[in-house]
């Protein structure tokens, strides 16, 4: 689970949204003003609407780290990742010099 995912979890169950929507639901059902297949059908749409809202609330978040991230110059792992091959490769060719030259490391 992302950060984005918990955060838009923990936003949606403080503001009791999913439960308060099957509360109302319910109600209908027993008052007869849905069938209890009409309600489920109903709680499956919010559901999946809620889904995709999430979605879409998620790409938006994590653009804005990004930008934000960007604007910061904070490096990406993908950037920490690249400099560390290639530190690791620089490393590897200098002690293989210093190897064939004779050359004794302090």
């Amino acid at each position: 689970m992302t950060l984005n995912e918990i955060i838009h979890k923990a936003v949606m169950a403080g503001l009791g949204i999913p439960e308060k929507f099957k509360e109302i639901i319910d109600e209908l059902v027993k008052k007869g003003e849905l069938s209890e297949s009409q309600g489920a059908k109903l709680i499956k749409e919010y559901t999946e609407k809620i889904c995709k809202t999430g979605d879409a609330l998620n790409r938006e978040i994590s653009e804005i780290i990004k930008k934000t991230l960007e604007k910061m110059n904070i490096p990406t792992r993908d950037e920490v990742e690249k400099l560390n091959r290639k530190i690791s490769s620089l490393s590897a060719r200098i002690k293989k010099l210093e190897e064939s030259s004779g050359i004794d490391k302090q």
